[in-house]
């Protein structure tokens, strides 16, 4: 693919479900100044793609932080930890997810118990992963024009009412009463970073792209800057036509625009674009989780039984079903709010070891010309990174520490098991 192909798969990638969900969380932080925390972690999200730019045009395979991991430090348990915190991502985020299809977008359209819906929802998303990746990736072509449909309808929507002379501009500068606009900014950009996730999947391309080093940050910087520009014109907008507090309230707050509006778009409509959004992103999430799962088991770095692959359609069932379990128990652990911080959390952790290898590898020379960034930048990425990390709460950290426990245990049998057969353990990561 080239330049076009690789930004339109990035916009994809990034432009997601978590928008759809997570503004009410925010508003609870930050007020109508809904655009700041995005501001903050627009900056983040640009610095780190910056390592990922000179990365990914520098070694230019599959495999993502793991691999660059494994390259400056050759320690196998290092590479497993970092594949083992991005698929644990995918489960964390498909939980949440799950939970938001099962909210107030849902309840627009019928009522029912939460908790079921979630099951039931996972268990079908479970179902289109056995059958097979290009089910899945062709049910996700169709989806994410839908979900980019719904936040377009938004800003149009949230446009007519400013342009009428309607709604409120004065609340976009107006912070939230309940805390100090910065401590509130901060805590809100760990929410706001979360819908900028999804670019750090293209590395898992570069073998699939033309001129890699030119293609990939021209592709990069411009698919996170669009997401970036969508994103503030949603907040604004939101700000402007809804009460912060009533978006607060809600786990359908780009709804509460439509409604507040009063324009003549039927609330079902929306909100069935909403839960295709949602879907969507919670099938693409399992997808990659699973095949991590699988290329994890393939490296030696999990228990072999995740490797099985079914016979007739060849997916990796063990993996994808172990996956689907992991979900379904992650989407009773906390609420939406909760899991997207364990997202930000893991993958904060694994954006910091890309910059440190990439700071590591600066003096390993490579033949073919690619991107660099001044040393300065991944250094400024793991300081705001640190940052990030220190506004997770105690209960966040015990849950990615959960999971590494079980991520240890699972590494621990898989080594020994390979010892116990007399098998090579060295370790190297397929393509995802």
């Amino acid at each position: 693919m080239g330049v076009t192909l690789l930004f339109f798969f990035i916009v994809g990638d990034t432009l997601g479900a978590g928008i759809y969900t997570l503004v009410g969380t925010m508003a609870a932080d930050v007020g109508g100044m809904l655009w700041l925390p995005l501001v903050i972690a627009l900056v983040l999200a640009l610095l780190t793609a910056g390592t990922y730019a000179e990365m990914i045009t520098k070694y230019p395979h599959a495999g993502g932080a793991a691999r660059y991991v494994q390259r400056a430090f050759d320690k196998p348990y290092l590479t497993f930890v970092i594949g083992f915190l991005m698929l644990s991502s995918g489960i964390t985020t498909s939980a949440l997810l799950a939970n938001a299809f099962a909210g107030d977008y849902l309840t627009a359209l019928v009522d029912v118990p939460a908790a079921p819906v979630s099951i039931v929802f996972l268990l079908l998303l479970i179902a289109i992963n056995l059958r097979g990746v290009r089910e899945s990736l062709s049910a996700n072509v169709v989806m994410t024009v839908i979900e980019v449909s719904g936040l377009v309808m938004v800003i149009v929507v949230a446009a007519i009412v400013f342009g009428s002379g309607e709604g409120d501009p004065s609340r976009i500068l107006t912070p939230s009463p309940d805390q100090p606009i910065l401590m509130g900014a901060f805590a809100a950009s760990v929410v706001a970073f979360f819908s900028f996730l999804g670019f750090e999947a293209a590395a898992n391309m570069a073998e699939e792209v033309k001129e890699p080093s030119k293609a990939y940050p021209r592709a990069l910087f411009g698919a996170i800057l669009t997401a970036g520009v969508v994103y503030l014109l949603i907040a604004l907008g939101a700000a402007i036509v809804v009460d912060p507090t009533t978006m607060a309230n809600s786990s359908g707050p780009l709804l509460e625009v439509i409604t507040a509006s009063g324009l003549p778009i039927p609330e079902w409509l929306f909100s069935l674009i909403a839960l295709v959004a949602i879907a969507n992103g919670a099938l693409l999430f399992m997808v990659m989780a699973s095949r991590a799962t699988y290329g994890l088991a393939e490296a030696g770095l999990l228990p072999s039984v995740f490797g099985q692959v079914a016979p007739t359609r060849r997916t990796p069932w063990v993996a994808i079903v172990f996956v689907g379990l992991a979900t379904i128990g992650m989407s009773f652990v906390g609420n939406i709010g909760q899991l997207a911080d364990t997202t930000v959390l893991l993958l904060v952790l694994v954006f910091i070891a890309t910059n440190v290898s990439a700071i590591v590898l600066k003096k390993d020379r490579v033949e073919h010309e690619h991107f660099s960034v001044p040393i300065v930048v991944p250094i400024l990425a793991i300081i705001a990174s640190i940052v990030l990390l220190t506004q997770q709460s105690l209960t966040i950290w015990l849950i990615g520490a959960g999971y590494l426990v079980v991520g240890s245990i699972l590494f621990l049998i898989a080594r020994f098991s390979q010892r116990r057969l007399g098998e090579s353990t060295e370790t190297t990561i397929p393509k995802a």
